[in-house]
């Protein structure tokens, strides 16, 4: 973790529209907000996305190169991971929090469960220095990389130099995961007045908009905001969440609010993945919300939803997945590059 310190200084689906304004060539959705990210300072092009593509999955990033981003981030999984509640690292570590889906980033200005990075650009460093997931440095990442001839290509394709740098190697990441955009899910399609809610996800959404609406805000389906949520403290981890990076006593247990987006794909929930149903997570805004002087002013009254309203809610937060951006044959392992003689499928 001391050596991290130091260094943590679009895919369209059979319902997304776009905006016609783009930013830097990137492609807003229609009925999306701004993004936060300055492209200005990292230009997205098709070789800097490709190279990031090949860093993300590849398992030279880890000190002893058995894992990868991808080994907590599946695309099938909507960039999460559904294995187990807490991350797993090299030499079979177990991590402290629940892997996070990597969704629209673009419109994110922190990162981590704590907010602890305030940077996509930054973002990688965390993972690749923390002992428990990659344990790696830059330096020595920079150097592995330098010494494999595809990745002084690729470098060479993205930036016009085939030296690899830091600083390239983290934009390059960053430009993959810039295109992780996910807007084409059912409720994309009525809000685009392409297709209509049954009765059931209807009375789902309006139930949604009376009790979740105030942190899930749409069209992202998080304020990005940090809440303690009521959860009890897990008594093996003892996370205080944001109030670790903060040192303020009114951030104990608050943790940032994750999006909604593809909901079905990212159990285990919460961040230490207590909960594996999206029933157990119901279950405990109905009835197991914990009091506290850092609770969210939002869940002072619990939901109190029937049986019948669970089940409508639920069949509203489905429609939330999008299995265009699940199956995007561009988000997944790269075998063109690593594999030229293999062709990438459509």
């Amino acid at each position: 973790m001391k050596k991290g310190i130091l260094f943590l200084i679009l895919l369209s689906g059979l319902f997304m529209a776009y905006r016609s304004d783009h930013t830097e060539g990137f492609r807003i959705p229609e009925g999306f907000p701004p993004p936060v990210y300055s492209f200005a300072s990292n230009l997205l092009t098709e070789e800097k996305i490709q190279l990031g593509r090949a860093l993300f999955y590849d398992n030279l990033l880890s000190r002893n190169q058995t894992i990868s981003c991808a080994s907590c981030h599946s695309n099938y999984n909507a960039f999460a991971h559904t294995d187990h509640a807490l991350s797993h690292g090299i030499d079979d570590s177990i991590g402290t929090r629940n892997a996070p889906a990597l969704i629209n980033l673009a419109w994110q200005n922190s990162f981590m469960w704590d907010g602890a990075i305030n940077h996509l650009d930054m973002q990688a460093l965390a993972p690749m220095h923390n002992r428990l997931e990659m344990d790696e440095s830059i330096e020595h990442v920079v150097q592995k990389l330098q010494a494999t001839p595809v990745y002084r290509k690729l470098y060479y394709e993205a930036f016009g130099d085939s030296t690899v740098t830091g600083e390239h190697t983290l934009k390059a990441m960053s430009a993959f995961m810039l295109t992780l955009v996910s807007a084409g899910s059912k409720y994309d399609s009525v809000k685009l007045h392409r297709s209509v809610f049954t009765l059931q996800e209807s009375k789902g959404y309006n139930l949604f908009k009376t009790h979740c609406a105030g942190c899930h805000t749409e069209p992202m389906f998080t304020n990005y905001s940090f809440q303690n949520n009521g959860l009890p403290v897990d008594e093996y981890l003892h996370d205080a969440g944001r109030m670790r990076i903060s040192k303020n006593p009114g951030d104990s247990m608050k943790f940032k609010v994750p999006t909604l987006r593809n909901v079905e794909y990212t159990f285990p929930y919460m961040h230490d993945g207590r909960f594996r149903q999206l029933s157990e997570v119901i279950n405990h805004y109905n009835q197991g919300i914990r009091s506290s002087s850092t609770l969210s002013p939002l869940l002072k009254k619990p939901m109190q939803l029937t049986s019948e309203q669970k089940v409508d809610l639920i069949a509203f937060l489905l429609t939330l997945s999008d299995k265009h951006f699940i199956f995007n044959a561009k988000h997944a392992y790269p075998r063109n590059i690593f594999f030229p003689q293999a062709k990438e499928s459509k």
